[in-house]
């Protein structure tokens, strides 16, 4: 079982590398030499008010996540009490979010990517993988805030762009006003289901809306992606 289990993870790690490029594209990140972000078109400033109502878990132990990737949907429950059921992007068919029963394995509010980034070289900066940095230059990941990784730091819950359809490289990604809010009701070791449905897609699931477009998106700096500017960008977290 653990050798299918590592055949699957290795050939989903090849799908994800060949799709990064495509993932960054979707994060839509400009090289400026502004150090600060631009003003957000009306449809941007829509999408940055977005938000979902939230409640606490009277036990945290109780909490457990759903994700149901036909409807790019996740559920956050105490028992069967919603907590938070808000709308993400998934993977694309070429690449797919593993399906399955996992766990929450590790949280780093201000983790970054291990294999793209920004390379820089005193005043000059280029967005681009690791593996193509130019020799001698310094590299930093780009920014995936309120990381919750369910299969080590391959896969996991992050802030980022959000699509009305499958636009990952197998991440699940939040929208910025709820990746602080999931990251507070998850804990290390908090169930995950992720499979094509599931059962609350009828009920809790029905008429959620998403995000309005954000297109065009803005044109964020270097300095400020790789500075914190990211990471604490968003409203702050309000609680029912």
């Amino acid at each position: 079982m653990k050798t299918l289990l590592s055949k699957a993870v290795s050939a989903n790690a090849g799908r994800r590398m060949r799709g990064i490029g495509a993932s960054l594209l979707c994060l839509s990140i400009a090289v400026s030499c502004s150090t600060t972000p631009k003003p957000s078109s009306s449809g941007s400033s829509a999408y940055f008010n977005y938000d979902r109502p939230t409640k606490l878990p009277s036990n945290p132990s109780n909490v457990r996540v759903k994700v149901s990737l036909s409807k790019q949907l996740v559920y956050v429950l105490e028992g069967n009490e919603p907590l938070l059921v808000m709308p993400v992007s998934v993977g694309t068919s070429s690449t797919p979010t593993p399906t399955g029963s996992y766990r929450i394995g590790n949280k780093d509010h201000k983790h970054r990517a291990n294999t793209h980034g920004y390379a820089t070289n005193g005043s000059e900066t280029r967005q681009t993988y690791l593996n193509k940095k130019p020799s001698g230059w310094s590299f930093k990941g780009t920014p995936m805030p309120y990381w919750c990784g369910f299969i080590g730091e391959s896969y996991g819950f992050h802030v980022g762009w959000m699509k009305d359809r499958p636009c990952t490289h197998g991440c699940i990604r939040m929208h910025e006003n709820l990746g602080p809010k999931f990251f507070r009701l998850v804990n290390i070791g908090t169930p995950v289901s992720i499979a094509h449905s599931q059962p609350e897609d009828s009920t809790l699931g029905a008429n959620v809306p998403r995000p309005p477009d954000a297109t065009p998106l803005p044109d964020y700096p270097p300095a400020f992606m790789m500075g914190d500017g990211y990471f604490t960008k968003h409203k702050a977290p309000v609680y029912q």
